[in-house]
């Protein structure tokens, strides 16, 4: 059996846990308020450190999950992630609208990588 490594856990929830060599994130906002482009500059930050912290790059993910509040932000989230995601590095991706956890939260992006 292998081990699972949890990373940042609280009675909630983990920021990052990692079994057989992938790295399952948690759902990542920004600060409550800001604009979408703020948000997810936050979020992709946040992202590189834990990926780091686990072993891992932006350039090992395999899946994404990006829930915007309001699909109107598409275009500016997807100006951010675009400039973020290496050349040829693109992992798959789904992006939709959903009420999130509080009303400031306009972006939540979820990610799965491999370690390197």
């Amino acid at each position: 059996m292998s081990d699972i490594k949890r990373i940042e856990t609280n009675q909630r929830m983990s920021q990052a846990v990692v079994h057989n060599g992938v790295i399952y994130l948690a759902g990542q906002v920004g600060a409550e308020g800001e604009s979408v482009a703020a948000q997810t500059t936050a979020i992709l930050a946040n992202i590189d450190r834990l990926l780091s912290e686990t072993g891992s790059s932006k350039n090992r993910i395999l899946q994404t999950t990006i829930w915007l509040a309001n699909m109107d932000d598409f275009a500016e989230m997807n100006a951010i992630w675009d400039a973020w995601v290496p050349q040829g590095h693109a992992s798959t991706r789904a992006c939709g609208e959903a009420r999130l956890a509080t009303e400031g939260f306009k972006v939540e992006i979820i990610c799965i990588a491999a370690v390197e």
